[in-house]
């Protein structure tokens, strides 16, 4: 819970500095295009998006989920929402 508050509260470059040290990365995903990187901190799971789809290049933005359940959630919901475009 305390690393959830002050994750939020560091810099982006900072933020995925420390992911990348301490985190693990789980894999990656391709949403719209772009490659998205997933990393697990204890019980946070952020998902990464950076320039040029590359990790070394600079981070854009992150997508940060609490606990397993809520990836499980979030990741059925976008891959329903990608069968429906697909389906139409």
């Amino acid at each position: 819970m305390i690393l959830s508050f002050l994750f939020k509260k560091m810099p982006l470059r900072k933020q995925v500095s420390y992911l990348q040290k301490k985190g693990i990365m789980l894999g990656s995903r391709l949403k719209n295009g772009r490659t998205i990187y997933v990393y697990m901190l204890q019980n946070l799971f952020v998902e990464v998006y950076f320039k040029d789809d590359n990790t070394n290049e600079t981070p854009e933005k992150l997508n940060i989920l609490q606990g397993l359940h809520n990836l499980n959630e979030y990741l059925e919901k976008e891959f329903k929402e990608k069968e429906f475009k697909t389906t139409f």
